[in-house]
């Protein structure tokens, strides 16, 4: 009797992922070291240190960094998980087998940062100007008091060793910016939701009488909620305790940057998952995850993040899916004159919380015609804004994720369906310029092919108007290359938080969706199909 293969279909496959995320209320997204180290650091008091230890020093590279991506990338997980290590070996509480790999792994570490370029460019991540100062400032401050906690008391728990010098403070970072962001907010009163995610930066600067109180994550961030702790002169609350010991549960004893993401992940995978078409099995889900999340004082990703534009805008978007006609008024907080603002107070603008809101508004004036008198001009201006910031190679850029693909994908999709003629020549360029980077395998990708890039890139010559012989060469590739497996698996950080993350569930439904429509983008007469719903 022969082996029976079952091919699971599209909608199967896609009715699974959404019931698996709607029973995690964590999200999907690996640990992150940059994280772990710091609670390793701030809070000795936590259950399962030992396990954080581990992954600590399990994670090194063979050329003493840590973290993902390329070496720009390695310098602030690599500042993090060096101070942690030393302030462990500060601490004097670990066996001498773990002192030793301990020691031996901060002379690693420090010679990795010093081989690191003096200068940038360095990318954007979340409060990179405050962390990486503060961290530089702080392991340095740790040599120093290993060495008097010798000359106190001779040998000490590291057995007489001491490390090198401490790294110097790459180009392009100010030594004085955390100090000076806390000296700003300690005499305004108050510190701004903002800088709650990115706490640890700051943390030892502010006066104890503003630092954020709760018994919740603060800033959503475990490593934030830790240096809130470590920064009160009393015993850590019971509900930080607790807080944080649910999270490293979840994770192994180790944390991710953001805890719970499943407001991102679900906005997200269902807009994804539309591309195809969602299916029926799923509606009832996606319907209650868009009326429990969109609010019309605006969308957080997290619980403890600030209202943004980003997340407002797909609840607007994933909520028309699913035929709930929720009003894109709060999307009114973030505008800023000109476009949109992911929230109030940012430094750097977004093109694809902007391409998301255009999205939002110019499908809801499509089904809503009476409105195109006040959301019209934005329409427009969301436009002309999202053009004027294409590359002239015919890319954009994002400060959300490392990889140009994905943001001109979501430029090119709001371009084509509501950019009309004034957009015409900037998906012209996205496209060429997508065609002429894809790689010999049939993949695209920034630093190397990837699945997850080739799925953006593929959704760009899917939105390309008309038959172009070049453009199905490079969709047959694509298609190849997804189908023999490249989707499956093990996914390379590429998104933007306080260093690289990838969100696993996200990622899966980006590739599942484009796979089904390159399936199906020719019915048996070999004509371009008609474009779903979400398409249109």
């Amino acid at each position: 009797m022969s082996d029976t293969v079952v091919h699971t279909t599209y909608p199967e496959q896609a009715a699974q992922l959404l019931a698996r995320i709607d029973q995690d209320p964590w999200g999907s997204v690996r640990p992150s070291l940059y994280e772990t180290a710091r609670v390793i650091s701030a809070a000795p008091w936590l259950p399962g240190e030992p396990q954080r230890i581990a992954y600590l020093l399990n994670e090194q590279a063979p050329d003493g960094s840590w973290g993902e991506g390329p070496e720009r990338y390695r310098l602030l997980p690599t500042l993090s998980a060096v101070e942690a290590a030393l302030a462990v070996l500060r601490r004097g509480n670990t066996s001498a087998g773990t002192t030793r790999r301990l020691t031996a792994s901060v002379d690693r570490g420090l010679a990795a940062l010093r081989a690191l370029p003096p200068a940038g460019p360095w990318p954007d991540t979340a409060a990179a100007e405050i962390l990486v100062p503060s961290l530089v400032a702080r392991i340095h401050e740790q040599i120093a008091l290993l060495a008097d906690d010798r000359t106190d008391h001779g040998t000490a728990a590291t057995g007489g060793w001491l490390p090198g010098p401490g790294p110097a403070l790459p180009r392009g970072y100010d030594q004085g910016a955390p100090a000076y962001v806390a000296k700003r907010y300690a005499a305004a009163g108050g510190l701004p939701v903002k800088l709650h995610h990115t706490f640890e930066g700051i943390a030892r600067y502010i006066p104890e009488a503003l630092v954020p109180d709760g018994p919740d994550l603060l800033g959503s961030s475990p490593a934030a909620t830790a240096a809130r702790a470590a920064a009160l002169s009393r015993e850590p609350a019971p509900e930080t305790v607790t807080a944080l010991a649910a999270v490293s549960r979840r994770y192994a004893g180790s944390f991710p940057e953001a805890a719970p993401i499943v407001v991102f992940e679900r906005l997200w995978v269902a807009a994804a998952l539309a591309g195809a078409q969602l299916p029926a099995a799923g509606l009832p889900t996606v319907r209650q995850w868009a009326t429990d999340l969109y609010d019309p004082r605006g969308v957080r990703g997290a619980p403890g993040l600030m209202t943004d534009a980003d997340d407002t805008a797909m609840a607007v978007l994933v909520s028309s899916l699913v035929g709930l006609e929720h009003s894109p008024d709060p999307l009114d907080l973030f505008h800023n004159g000109t476009h949109y603002d992911c929230y109030v107070g940012e430094d750097t603008g977004s093109v694809t919380a902007n391409a998301h809101a255009l999205q939002a508004l110019g499908g809801y004036q499509r089904r809503h015609p009476g409105t195109r008198h006040l959301h019209g001009p934005r329409t427009a201006g969301v436009r002309d804004w999202l053009v004027g910031r294409q590359l002239p190679e015919g890319p954009w850029p994002d400060k959300w994720h490392a990889s140009p693909y994905y943001a001109t994908t979501r430029c090119v999709s709001a371009l084509t369906r509501y950019g009309a003629d004034h957009a015409s020549g900037a998906v012209e360029a996205a496209v060429a310029w997508t065609v002429d980077t894809q790689r010999d395998d049939g993949s695209w990708g920034v630093w190397g092919g990837t699945a997850e890039e080739t799925a953006y890139a593929a959704q760009i010559l899917l939105a390309a108007a008309g038959p172009r012989p070049e453009r199905e060469r490079a969709l047959r590739r694509a298609e190849t290359y997804l189908n023999d497996g490249a989707g499956d698996g093990h996914h390379p950080a590429l998104w933007h938080d306080k260093t690289l993350y990838a969100p696993g569930a996200m990622i899966e439904a980006e590739i599942l969706a484009v796979r089904e429509r390159l399936r199906t983008r020719h019915d048996a007469n070999g004509r371009q199909t008609t474009p779903t719903d979400a398409e249109k």
